[in-house]
């Protein structure tokens, strides 16, 4: 008999309240999917995300990742990689020394870290890119950047926070096909923040529904393009 994978990510009655929001959130994610967030603004999307990262603590319950309770972690002790809407790239830092800091903090980088710069920047079409400063890249390139430092992490966890909402349809497209391919190379398990259907539909293997603080819906994609009943999401889909 084949006994399903454990989840990769498990929060078990958690609870939190920030500003009006009453949040209460139980999940669990499997590994090597990728998992789209989705939902209107203000529905608790991002703050699912941070609970995940460690930049939000629960008020009651525990956050589990790879079965270990890391609800005290901070985001740099937890098994994850983020990618943020606005790339988080140093101005003033070339583009080999913003995914250096992904390895480490202090930059001191061995010749293996550098080649590891060098061939994540070639998976994300941005070899030769290393001396470049930020101001000089589109907001695709800034985006691949991120990716890349995301890939020299090698974190078993990937997270992405409206990564593509800055980019135009076209960039978006090329974006998330990226995304794909680097999953199928890494076998990761990513979560990706999205209020676009479209994103959705390219790149999710499973969908997280949420509204006002709480998780609605969690099934596979066709589950959640054939729902036809879940009020919250009709009204979504006509946002």
């Amino acid at each position: 008999m084949i006994h399903p994978a454990p989840p990769i990510i498990n929060l078990e009655k958690v609870q939190l309240r920030l500003g009006t929001v009453d949040f209460a959130l139980n999940l669990q994610v499997l590994p090597g999917k990728i998992t789209a967030i989705t939902g209107v603004s203000g529905s608790g999307k991002s703050t699912l995300l941070n609970l995940i990262a460690g930049f939000e603590r629960p008020e009651t319950g525990r956050v589990l990742i790879n079965n270990t309770d890391v609800s005290g972690h901070t985001p740099a002790q937890r098994p994850v990689s983020l990618v943020f809407q606005d790339h988080n790239l140093f101005a003033h830092l070339d583009i080999a020394t913003n995914i250096g800091l992904g390895i480490h903090p202090s930059l001191r980088l061995s010749l293996a870290d550098r080649q590891a710069i060098g061939d994540a920047l070639q998976r994300v079409g941005l070899a030769g890119y290393e001396k470049r400063l930020p101001a000089t890249l589109s907001g695709g390139e800034k985006q691949r950047v991120a990716f890349a430092r995301a890939l020299v992490r090698r974190k078993p966890i990937l997270l992405l926070d409206e990564p593509f909402a800055a980019l135009d349809p076209g960039l978006r497209a090329s974006m998330a096909d990226l995304l794909k391919a680097l999953h199928r190379e890494t076998a990761n398990s990513v979560l990706i923040v999205t209020h676009h259907l479209s994103d959705v539909e390219r790149l999710a293997d499973d969908v997280i529904f949420m509204d006002r603080g709480n998780i609605i819906l969690h099934c596979d994609q066709a589950a959640f393009f054939r729902d036809n009943h879940t009020e919250a999401l009709k009204k979504f889909r006509q946002s």
